[in-house]
């Protein structure tokens, strides 16, 4: 493909990029990510769960995931602050019977003390001292978060070397805010992963999606690193980074 054409298709993808919920189905099969995770975040919430627990989803995005789970919905709980997530929580969550209310993760959210049995999170914010309040004795903590380090290889690919946008963003240090917070921690583990892109557009629909760690990118402005991963792609095949992950498994005494 001619370069003004090749521009073109990434002005296209970033003139299409919003996703429904948290879905990224537009660029199934053109790039692959969390694949060989060490652990499996559904089975350490399965595991644990049983029907007539109370179960909460902090930053539940659209609810995919969590209905997914197939918990019973009078038992079910989730919050979300993006608004576009909430409208659409309401349309899909509140109708099946699910506990649905504004919130986020960060700050105290709206249910009474000792609420649940299992609060779980996955890459959303957490207040400790709040997931301590919500849960129940001998209650759950369950989360998998995206680490500080997340995608820099791209991010540097495209954009050069930017601050860290969550410069806290790693197990030890989540582990310390559950341990002063009351938790006792049963299970961690961190690592890194390939994440990987077949073609230039994907990555452009995805970086236009991933604000927070490609802030301020468009085609217009950075062109010229879209152009270098348009070489890595044709040299290699593909345009490869790391993603940084971690998961926490904590329980309230």
């Amino acid at each position: 493909m001619k370069k003004p054409d090749l521009i073109a298709s990434w002005k296209q993808e970033e003139s299409i990029a919003h996703i429904h919920g948290w879905d990224f189905s537009h660029i199934e099969g053109r790039y692959t990510e969390e694949t060989d995770l060490p652990w499996d975040y559904r089975e350490e919430i399965l595991s644990r769960l049983t029907p007539e627990m109370k179960l909460l989803d902090v930053d539940t995005g659209g609810g995919e995931f969590l209905l997914a789970l197939g918990h019973p919905h009078k038992n079910t709980a989730a919050t979300e602050s993006y608004p576009p997530n909430v409208d659409l929580c309401r349309q899909e969550l509140l109708p099946l019977g699910v506990d649905f209310r504004p919130g986020d993760g960060a700050d105290p959210l709206p249910y009474p003390d000792a609420s649940f049995d299992m609060i779980i999170n996955r890459h959303g914010d957490f207040n400790a001292a709040d997931m301590f309040r919500l849960l129940k004795p001998g209650g759950w903590f369950i989360t998998q978060q995206v680490g500080a380090e997340n995608d820099r290889e791209l991010v540097k690919l495209l954009m050069g070397d930017l601050p860290l946008p969550f410069p806290e963003q790693y197990l030890q240090c989540a582990r310390e805010k559950f341990e002063a917070a009351g938790f006792r921690i049963c299970k961690t583990d961190e690592c890194f992963r390939p994440i990987r892109f077949t073609d230039v557009g994907a990555l452009t629909w995805f970086a236009r999606i991933i604000e927070w760690e490609f802030p301020g990118f468009s085609v217009a402005t950075h062109l010229d690193g879209l152009m270098k991963a348009q070489q890595l792609l044709e040299r290699d095949g593909f345009i490869e980074g790391q993603t940084h992950r971690f998961m926490l498994i904590a329980q309230k005494p």
